[in-house]
Formats: C-alpha cells, structure tokens, sequence
C-alpha cells in the first residue's frame, strides 16, 4: 500500500513552528508535531507502508491524515513534486501579508491618512518590489492582498501578480477605488487561474464622491462592482463614516448587497494625513459612532442581513450563519501571560509603499512608523524574526497591564487588555516620545465603559431571538450581567 500526499498540500516549517502542512490552494497551514510529520514523510509515493517494518505508530498516524483528507492511497513510483517536500523557512509563521506596493493614487481622497494625492510615501522601483515578492516567498508567506494607494496605477501591476504566482503564493484580494477595474485587468487574472476579492471603497450614496475628490467616483465604482459579478470576481467594500455620510449607512449596505457585495467593514475617519492637513476636525465621537452602529443592527436584520457585516470592532455578523454574532473587540476571559497585545500582527502584517514592516496599515500615518524595519535596509526574514515588529507582537499582556495601572485596575481586563494599540496611539501619533505600549484603546475603554456589550446583545437578542455569541461564554459576562 503506497500513499501520497494530496496535489494541493505541501510540507513546510518556520522559526518556532518546524512541522506544518499548508493547503496551497487556500493558504492555510495546519501546525503539527514531529510524529505526524516523520509518518507523512512515508507518504511519497515510493515507501510500501504495508511492510512490516513499518512502525504502527506510524499507522496509526497515516491513517489520521487519510481521514484529514491530507493523503490518499496511489500507484507505486507517483511520487511528490519538488514543492511538496518538507521545507523549512528561516523566518517566523506570517500568514498573509497586506502590501501597498505604491503610495501613488488616481484619486484625491480627503481622508488619505498616507497622502497619496501628493504621493507622500512614493513608490519603490520595479527591481525593489520584485526583490521584495522573492523575499516574501522565501520566508514561506503563503498569502498576499494588495493595496496602495491605487495598486493598478502601476504599470508593472501583473508583473508582480506573476512574480507572487511563481512563488505559489495566493493573492487573496486586490483593493481599489474601481477606476481602473475593466474587463482586460479581469480576464488577465482569469488567464492566470486566479479570481482574487476586489475590495473597493464605497463612503456612502450621494457622498462618494466628496470623500474621493473626484465626481463621478460613485458611478465608477458601481460599474467596478457590477463587471466584478458578471465576470466571477468576487467583491468587497470598506466604509469611512463620518458626520455627512452617518444618514446613509443603511441604505449604502442595502445598495451593496443588490451590487453582489460580499461584506462591508466600516470604520470612522481618523484625524491624519490630508484630513488633518485640510483641519475637518473630529469625523465622528466615539458616542455617536456607537450609537449609530447600535441603531443599524435590528436593520441589519430587517433587511435579511444582506452582506457580512463589520461594524469596526463593535459587531460582526455574517449571512451563513445567521444565529451568530461577534463583538470583535471583547476578548473571551484570556490569559494575559499567554495572550499577545497585538494578536493580528502575529499572523498578518503590513508592507508599506516604502517597504517598512508593520503591525497594521493604520501605523503607516503616525510617526512611530520609523520605528519599524525597512525590508531595503533589513531582509524581511530578519524583520520578521529579530525586530522592533517582532518585539511588539510578541509582547504579552502582563507586560502591558504592569505599565497601565488604570487597565491593570479594571473590571473588563480579560476582555480587553488595553485594545487595540493603534487605536491607543491615535491621539499621540505627532508625539516622536510616545510607547506604544502605553495608554489605552478609546474604543475598547468606551464599548466597555459605556455600557454597549449589554446593548448590543439586548438588541440582537430582540432582533435576532435566537442569535447567540461568543460572548455568553466568557466567565465575566455571566459575573457582570
């Protein structure tokens, strides 16, 4: 009896993490120990695992994977590809990476916390970026979304598009404003196999266009939408709200799904880049931000929850599973000597269009940004495994909470643990001094503070009698409500 692994599966190992098998097809790595590997490793199409020589331990884990679906039974001598075999990758697990490869735009959006308008972060050369999609593939990053700026307003768009493919790494989505999305960029990506998200802005009908500077943006990007479904690709959108746009949240949603949109995330506008350069002022409080969210949900529902929908870290539900719910921002009762500050960064990170290395993209308008590694002037292995980005997301909770005594003192600790630490700094982003392990989140202090886990779940339960959410497991909530 002769085994293989399965096309689409291929063994591989990072700093920390030696034992993995990654579905190629969808990028995601399942991490396992050193038995599991060494009886996969039988499993090459040449070894004849029905002598006795082999272990039963061994057995007994192929027959594990067999009914995983990782292997399958095959003629003797159908051995593995070169890609499928075990190789180990001298850099820590990242599972995607979000790569503005320009900082140049078509548009002149009025919130633009990079200044694309006036291509303030510029854009690396060809030679750069392709260096960069080597690197990307060498350290065993599987996954890859590209934004900018504009990403398209590269002349070299699929060039690096190949350059990604011909390191088997996926490109998951593809966010744009819509203007340069046509039917030749889409049957470019349909002649490589590839059918990425585009994830493109919509800031709300009738106010597009104000907030993208351009007239005629809303049109644009309904058209985008609209050839997006008719030639199989699927969609995305993200929202700033602010207090012009607030009114049309739910007929903006509703708009959306009838466009075949998959799932909207909104968030407020932040006061950097152009629109602090254009003083605008506060977008939004974080009162009024809530409170609109928490109005919309029983609409949600009413309207037969036409897309997934990520109301910032407020809530978070999804079509397919309509009797569930999430509040992403409430952690459910975590250890803080296990629980990492900044989780998302341990599994995705951002490249900026200078090709710095950060924890998110929101970063990339404060001033702490200089903090970070430059992959022009560090490898991105070393990046990701010995840097100040390293540093952060491997920082522990207990570490921030024995430097925040307020945090440190509170009721919601375990839910919250000072929440999310860009949204600490965005009242001290101009400050060179700041520690980004100082201060907490406004957002998480007020959704907990407020009083809004309660209503949210009050006004779910009304709208939704038999929704359910993580959040009744935690041991807190069952104190506190």
């Amino acid at each position: 009896m002769f085994y293989r692994l399965k096309d689409n599966f291929v063994l591989r190992g990072y700093e920390k993490l030696p034992y993995a098998v990654v579905n190629i097809k969808t990028g995601a790595a399942n991490f396992i120990d050193g038995n599991m590997m060494n009886a996969l490793e039988y499993c090459n199409g040449n070894i004849d695992l029905s002598l006795p020589v082999i272990p039963e331990e061994v057995r007994e884990y192929i027959a594990i994977a067999e009914k995983a679906g990782v292997i399958e039974p095959c003629e003797q001598g159908h051995a593995l590809t070169e890609n499928q075999k075990y190789k180990l990758y001298p850099a820590r697990y990242i599972r995607q990476a979000h790569w503005s490869i320009t900082g140049k735009c078509n548009y002149r959006c009025r919130h633009c916390y990079m200044s694309a308008p006036e291509a303030k972060l510029g854009e690396l050369s060809h030679d750069t970026v392709m260096n960069i999609a080597r690197q990307l593939g060498d350290c065993g990053v599987m996954n890859v979304s590209l934004t900018g700026g504009e990403p398209l307003v590269r002349s070299d768009f699929l060039e690096i598009v190949d350059a990604l493919l011909e390191r088997n790494i996926r490109i998951t989505q593809i966010y744009s404003n819509g203007a340069l999305v046509n039917e030749k960029l889409l049957n470019e990506l349909d002649k490589r196999g590839i059918h990425p998200e585009f994830n493109m802005s919509y800031d709300g009908m009738g106010w597009h266009d104000w907030l993208r500077g351009i007239n005629g943006a809303e049109k644009t990007v309904d058209r985008a939408f609209a050839l997006c479904r008719e030639m199989g690709f699927p969609t995305g959108s993200e929202m700033c709200l602010h207090q012009y746009n607030k009114h049309t949240l739910r007929e903006s949603i509703k708009h959306l799904g009838s466009l075949g949109v998959r799932s909207l995330k909104t968030n407020p506008v932040t006061n950097l880049g152009e629109w602090q350069k254009n003083n605008y002022g506060e977008a939004i409080s974080l009162k009024e931000l809530f409170a609109l969210y928490l109005d919309y949900i029983p609409h949600y529902y009413e309207d037969n929850m036409p897309l997934t929908i990520m109301l910032g870290g407020f809530f978070l539900a999804r079509p397919k599973e309509p009797d569930v719910f999430d509040i992403p921002l409430f952690k459910p009762d975590l250890d803080p000597e296990t629980f990492c500050v900044c989780g998302h960064a341990r599994s995705i990170m951002y490249i900026s269009p200078e090709g710095r290395t950060l924890p998110c993209m929101a970063l990339s308008g404060m001033k702490i940004q200089e903090k970070f590694p430059l992959i022009t002037e560090k490898s991105l292995s070393e990046c990701i495994t010995d840097s100040y980005y390293m540093k952060l997301i491997e920082t522990r909770a207990s570490e921030y909470l024995a430097l925040n005594e307020t945090c440190r003192e509170c009721r919601y600790v375990r839910n919250c643990f000072g929440g999310c630490r860009a949204d600490a700094l965005s009242g001290n982003c101009d400050n060179d001094n700041i520690d980004i392990m100082i201060g907490k989140a406004p957002g998480a202090c007020e959704l907990f503070n407020g009083g809004w886990v309660e209503k949210i779940i009050e006004t779910v339960k009304k709208a939704r009698p038999n929704a359910d959410s993580i959040v009744f497991t935690s041991p807190l909530w069952r104190a506190f409500k």
